[in-house]
């Protein structure tokens, strides 16, 4: 008799779990899933690549600019890169779908490029100096601070340098 109280009761109160994979699954608002990368507010600075535990990150230079490079099979997405980023270039999305056959293991990667630019005064290429950045350094921005930003980091620094003995 106790077994069919139960029944109904259960009956009654519908399903304790999840319709997933038949229905759309909740996703918690701080999950940590897939990371995401912003190229434009990155610095280069390869803090993520430095503090990833699983080695996921990886960056490679050359002509064209910092290339990036995620490999999610080894993300174990302790959120360490995004913590330590400085401009929060990396963040981890909600996204958790990341299952995939054995034969596509060598496909779930991610990669941006930070392009260079060219110094205004020697020509050099360099990473560019984003704005929340200069804003930082120089407190705030102006037609100097601009002008600086278009500068390679040695001219920058003599720049910066000739302009404050003035």
């Amino acid at each position: 008799m106790a077994f069919l109280k139960i029944l109904l009761d259960n009956l009654r109160k519908g399903p304790a779990t999840e319709a997933f994979p038949f229905g759309e699954a909740p996703t918690p608002p701080a999950y940590r899933g897939k990371v995401a990368f912003d190229a434009d507010t990155c610095t280069g600075c390869k803090m993520c690549e430095h503090v990833c535990a699983g080695g996921a990150i990886r960056f490679a230079e050359d002509d064209d600019g910092l290339h990036f490079l995620i490999w999610h099979n080894t993300c174990i997405s302790c959120g360490l890169c995004e913590y330590y980023c400085p401009t929060k270039a990396i963040t981890l999305t909600n996204n958790w779908h990341l299952a995939h056959p054995q034969s596509e293991k060598y496909t779930q990667i991610d990669h941006g490029t930070v392009a260079q630019c060219r110094c205004t005064e020697c020509g050099t290429a360099f990473l560019p100096a984003i704005p929340a950045l200069m804003d930082l350094a120089y407190r705030g921005q102006n037609d100097r601070t601009k002008a600086l930003a278009g500068m390679c980091p040695d001219c920058r620094r003599r720049a910066t340098l000739s302009g404050a003995r003035s």
